[in-house]
């Protein structure tokens, strides 16, 4: 089984070269890795920052944050850390954001006290981009990691679909399919993240809806060892089992203005209800009676 994630942001920290610093520092820092087969940018580094040293930027054209999807951004950095680093630039005091608002206030809300972030000082946007693009596919990441990475990639710094596909030297069907792992609940997540399960298992559970029977389903792979085939069949039996059956019910026709304006007319002309049905040009009429002799009457004016 794979080693425990740490749960605070390994993703894009694999395209650093970690240097720890003393204890009393505020940050965990460390250069772009070196050497013939990586990519560095002056200026640019991967470091753990405290939350309450970053402030937001003021020229964030966004101002308001849906409150349902930041809390459930919270609980998943509550449970699997932050996967996708902040960018922030050095400030007067502390730092400023560049790109990631929502994933730090969600940070916040989860009660960390420090939250992985690019720490870019003089890299423009453009060579940080690159030279990320540059070094991921050459890391060893976990699905859900990677997952992450390419979400980044897309979200924060513009990179297109062919682009990354290029770079990383898989399909865009591929990079696609990566990305969904991201709609799994936070439980499954923390398996994914954590070796206990792989993609192929958690690929089908993007088909069931609830969180919870998600997870209950994630621990029966673990605690019985199912295959990835056992899975997708039981994750068939679970849909086949969870959905509704709803009784079929006719629609029922609107209002036919027509023939209740030409049942009206017929009621006056004959003196008794009319009732005028009709449907795809048939249809019926029906002429109400009390007692023989009104029978008789208007049987004598149909005749006439």
């Amino acid at each position: 089984m794979a080693a425990k994630h740490s749960g605070l942001g390994r993703g894009f920290g694999e395209f650093f070269q970690r240097t720890d610093l003393d204890d009393d520092d505020e940050t965990i820092e460390g250069e772009f890795a070196q050497g013939d087969s990586e990519t560095n940018v002056q200026g640019s580094r991967y470091a753990l920052i405290a939350v309450d040293q970053v402030r937001p930027n003021s020229h964030q054209p966004r101002k308001i944050f849906d409150d349902a999807d930041l809390a459930q951004l919270t609980e998943s950095i509550r449970t699997v850390g932050v996967l996708q680093p902040v960018v922030v630039t050095p400030a007067a005091e502390g730092y400023e954001l560049v790109m990631g608002e929502r994933r730090w206030r969600a940070a916040r809300k989860a009660g960390l006290a420090a939250i992985p972030a690019i720490v870019r000082t003089t890299a423009n946007e453009d060579m940080l981009r690159d030279a990320l693009l540059e070094n991921l596919h050459r890391v060893q990441l976990n699905p859900l990691e990677e997952a992450a990475a390419y979400e980044q990639m897309l979200n924060d710094f513009g990179c297109t679909q062919d682009e990354l596909s290029e770079r990383v030297q898989r399909s865009r069907s591929q990079i696609a399919n990566t990305i969904r792992l991201l709609k799994l609940s936070a439980g499954v997540q923390k398996r994914l993240l954590e070796g206990d399960i792989t993609a192929g298992h958690a690929r089908p559970l993007l088909s069931v809806d609830d969180p919870d029977i998600q997870v209950k389903i994630a621990d029966r792979i673990v605690d019985e060892g199912l295959s990835v085939r056992a899975t997708e069949e039981l994750v068939r039996r679970t849909l086949d089992d969870t959905t509704e059956v709803k009784p079929h019910r006719r629609k029922k026709p609107g209002r036919d203005t027509v023939a209740v304006r030409l049942g009206d007319e017929l009621s006056q002309r004959f003196g008794t209800a009319v009732k005028v049905r009709r449907r795809n040009g048939q249809g019926t009429i029906t002429l109400a009676f009390n007692d023989d002799k009104e029978l008789e009457r208007l049987i004598d004016i149909l005749s006439k």
